[in-house]
């Protein structure tokens, strides 16, 4: 199987640490909303990858989805700045305003960082 289609468990962890954060859960917690075991939450932090049972039990939880995590799986996803501002802007937490704001705060690193790994030759020559 080519590496390009396998499944980015580090990617995955850090989106469902990512999902426990805003939530306000402990792992334990996530472990009990899951049905799985904290050992199991704990190798799968660790790199492994979760047997297909857990896969669908923190996919549910999270409102995830699994392709997301398979690099050059040939379908089209929308770009970076576009998903992170509709989820900005979707979020029931946050004011329209507050949403702007983060969005701003985003967008402006992401393009820094961008451009600076994008061609660091190019940002020597500015």
């Amino acid at each position: 199987m080519a590496t390009k289609n396998r499944f980015d468990t580090e990617a995955f962890f850090a989106a469902l640490d990512a999902q426990r954060t805003a939530q306000r859960l402990t792992w334990k917690d996530v472990a009990g909303r899951t049905g799985l075991s904290a050992s199991t939450l704990t190798r799968i932090g660790q790199g492994r990858r979760p047997d297909v049972d857990g896969l669908a039990s923190l996919l549910a939880w999270s409102g995830l989805e699994a392709e997301s995590f398979i690099p050059g799986n040939g379908r089209s996803r929308p770009a970076t700045l576009a998903a992170i501002s509709t989820s900005l802007r979707s979020d029931p937490l946050l004011s329209p305003q507050s949403a702007e704001t983060l969005e701003r705060i985003v967008a402006a690193a992401y393009e820094q960082l961008r451009g600076a790994e994008a061609d660091p030759e190019e940002e020597a020559r500015t």
